[in-house]
């Protein structure tokens, strides 16, 4: 049997948490050693996000299993192959098109038998509802919270939090400056000849910084 390892990690700080790339190569050569299987190549992703599948060691993994030259790809653990369970669907249904199996060193599966793909189902199923329950806790606190007048996201331009650090007061600081945005708006100015102006009079923003365009813009909307 000929396998590919497959190993990434998004930051160097992921080696003080076990999956440095050295640890995961480690993990997926002694697992080549228990399958039996011909190790072929080590294929890395470093400094890649799990987020998609757009990753030039995927992209060489995928070239590999679609040309049928590789019978199983061996991984440390599931999350360095991806994060997304959409996109975990959509590669072990590629897999399973070639013949090619998959095996996780710290979940104990292969997909290559029938106890394995059960297994994964039912990881792959969980995964989705962990995702979902998370989803709707997070809209009903927000919920909750708006319902109670308390403020949910970022403070907009203008306001600052108040002492309780639930609710929103005036800033009037920010109040006059917003004042004067609104005049210059009102006048007709774009919101770049806006920024400059209020560069020209020496206001900054809420970080200290010049104005640009674009914070002109978000202190009309967020007003």
């Amino acid at each position: 049997m000929k396998a590919i390892g497959y190993v990434r990690v998004s930051t160097e700080k992921q080696a003080d948490f076990g999956v440095s790339l050295e640890a995961q190569t480690e993990k997926v050569r002694a697992m080549a050693v228990v399958q039996g299987a011909e190790l072929a190549e080590v294929i890395i992703d470093a400094g890649e996000s799990a987020k998609s599948l757009n990753r030039p060691g995927m992209a060489r993994l995928l070239s590999l299993v679609d040309a049928g030259a590789v019978d199983a790809v061996i991984i440390a653990k599931l999350d360095r192959l991806t994060r997304s369970v959409k996109d975990l669907a959509e590669l072990l249904e590629r897999f399973n098109r070639r013949g090619v199996s998959l095996v996780s060193v710290a979940e104990s599966l292969d997909t290559g038998t029938a106890a394995g793909r059960l297994v994964l189902n039912i990881m792959t199923a969980v995964s989705q509802w962990e995702r979902e329950a998370i989803g709707e806790r997070t809209r009903d606190a927000m919920h909750h919270k708006r319902a109670n007048g308390e403020r949910v996201g970022t403070v907009p331009f203008g306001f600052r939090m108040a002492a309780d650090g639930m609710h929103l007061e005036s800033d009037p600081a920010e109040q006059g400056i917003l004042s004067r945005i609104r005049e210059l708006k009102a006048a007709g100015h774009t919101t770049r000849q806006i920024a400059d102006e209020l560069n020209r009079q020496r206001f900054t923003t809420r970080r200290g910084t010049a104005w640009r365009f674009q914070y002109v813009a978000e202190a009309l909307r967020a007003a």
